[in-house]
């Protein structure tokens, strides 16, 4: 255990304001210059006070709705895949205000910095080094685990010599930890590999609409698909990752975890877009990975690349940390996911082993399942955990027992939720599934997602009891309904959305990070725009 000592958190970075009553909205309509309707195009209103931001698309009539504001002065704009941008700055909304703001909008070519994940996979200029499979060093070490093109690539060029540069970073900040860094000879192959996609000399068209077949890969949704909301705040953009989570505490507050270099966990105030930042006091890569609030107020997170747990007191700022003593055959124990039951006993994730501490007595216990991943206390006091690994069983801590559940294919469990009636959902990112788990006669069904890689990771239930995931690499947003099996999937406003963790909060709304867009938000139905 390391005391760090008190650390006195930064000044707000929004001064808090009181929450007015949101009865105003902002309608209108996105219209092409022929005057017919567009679907599909995202409407943003910003608050340039707060900082937050509300975006909704426009339906097959090409009308929509932004629901809910508070009175403010608000920068409304669109910004759409093969569109032209628009910005409507300093619209301002009073008090119980119906304002309308309508849009013509005409085309422009897309951007390779707007592509999905699969679609980079297929439209890419292929390399006599690289095949661009998921096998692809390239795929593997960079998309895989921290990040795809869209943000950090697609937006600029470098020279070999700056690809090596960023190359070595992300192997020294972002996989941090005993065994994670690349080999020399990787970083200087991924780097000639970036030089050629997003060099001076990239043999790629300006846009991906010139490539062969970009059409084919272009992703329709229907008109029942553009009543969703998504409620956003940009994070601090100062260092590390960004935002791996967003979950509330029991005073209403959201926790962040900043992850990479960033060294910090994050408070949010939702009504007003207040953030603090409490840092760790060193410059060594931490990988804050999880943060999850206990209910006596305290705040837990893991420290990933050091192994380390550590326990935030918010009111005072004092951070504690605290090291897994090691495996009975001498191995490191690491630090993945994070949960504090109702008893206040710390469970953690990771490899090789789960992880229980007892911050009372001190006392530490492990149960041997590897590459766990997703984690979650039942309301029984059993503890669930994804492993992540070739055969990746489901595994559950009860009465200090571990049994595990084996799924009948190899699809890779990453996340889980424990439905009301105590039956288990979990994610298959590779698998492109979604798993059920019924705990009393441990069968387990799985169902196969639309999609040429689905790719779910997060997942959570809504109040409606239909399961909320993420497509990592289709960038869009899916409901799944238990009762029917059916899907339905979602836009979301920016390309590369990489969400790990939902959680639902105390009103009912579904929240998540963005590591790659640097932003946490929430999301919800509405009625859409007549």
């Amino acid at each position: 255990m390391r005391l760090l000592g008190k650390l006195l958190a930064s000044t707000s970075i929004c001064i808090g304001l009181a929450l007015p009553a949101m009865a105003a909205s902002l309608s209108g309509t996105v219209q092409g210059r022929d005057g017919k309707p567009i679907m599909g195009v995202f409407v943003t209103a910003e608050n340039t006070k707060t900082k937050i931001s509300v975006h909704v698309l426009s339906s097959a009539e090409g009308t929509y709705l932004v629901p809910n504001l508070e009175a403010a002065t608000y920068d409304v704009r669109i910004d759409a895949i093969g569109w032209k941008a628009i910005l409507k700055a300093g619209l301002p909304i009073t008090g119980d205000a119906k304002a309308t703001a309508n849009f013509v909008v005409e085309k422009r070519p897309v951007a390779w910095s707007e592509l999905s994940t699969w679609q980079g996979r297929q439209l890419l200029p292929k390399t006599e080094a690289h095949n661009l499979t998921h096998k692809d060093p390239f795929f593997t070490n960079c998309f895989q685990s921290c990040h795809s093109f869209q943000n950090r690539m697609a937006v600029g060029e470098r020279t070999y010599e700056g690809w090596l540069e960023r190359v070595q970073y992300m192997s020294e900040a972002m996989m941090a930890g005993d065994g994670r860094r690349l080999k020399p000879e990787d970083i200087e192959d991924t780097a000639r590999h970036l030089t050629v996609l997003f060099g001076p000399n990239s043999p790629k068209p300006a846009s991906p609409e010139q490539v062969p077949g970009y059409q084919a890969t272009v992703k329709t949704f229907t008109p029942q698909a553009m009543n969703i909301v998504y409620v956003e705040y940009d994070l601090l953009a100062d260092r590390g990752m960004g935002p791996w989570s967003a979950v509330e505490a029991p005073d209403g507050k959201i926790w962040i975890p900043y992850y990479g270099r960033g060294n910090a966990v994050v408070r949010l105030d939702p009504d007003t877009g207040a953030m603090t930042p409490f840092r760790l006091p060193f410059e060594e890569t931490a990988g804050i990975h999880s943060v999850y609030p206990a209910k006596d107020g305290t705040i837990w997170f893991v420290e990933t690349a050091l192994g380390k747990i550590a326990r935030l007191e918010p009111t005072t700022g004092e951070i504690t940390e605290f090291q897994s003593p090691r495996t009975s055959d001498g191995k490191r124990v690491g630090a993945h996911t994070i949960r504090v039951d109702d008893s206040g006993i710390v469970w953690v994730s990771g490899g090789p082993v789960i992880t229980r501490f007892n911050p009372k007595s001190g006392e530490w216990k492990h149960f041997p399942l590897a590459g766990t991943y997703g984690n979650e206390s039942a309301p029984d006091g059993s503890q669930w955990f994804t492993a992540f690994r070739d055969k990746g069983p489901i595994g559950r801590v009860k009465d200090d027992v571990l049994t595990t559940f084996q799924p009948p294919t190899n699809g890779k469990p990453q996340r889980l939720v424990i439905a009301k009636d105590g039956t288990i959902w979990f994610t298959e990112r590779q698998g492109n599934k979604l798993g059920h788990l019924d705990p009393v006669t441990g069968t387990i069904q799985e169902y196969a997602l639309p999609g040429p890689e689905a790719s779910p990771y997060a997942i959570n239930i809504d109040a409606q009891g239909m399961i909320w995931y993420p497509s990592h690499e289709m960038d869009t947003m899916n409901r799944f309904d238990p009762k029917t099996g059916d899907v339905t999937e979602y836009p979301y406003p920016h390309a590369e959305m990489a969400m790990r963790e939902f959680f639902v909060d105390s009103k009912g709304r579904m929240w998540y990070g963005g590591s790659t867009t640097n932003k946490v938000g929430y999301f919800y139905l509405a009625q859409a725009a007549k």
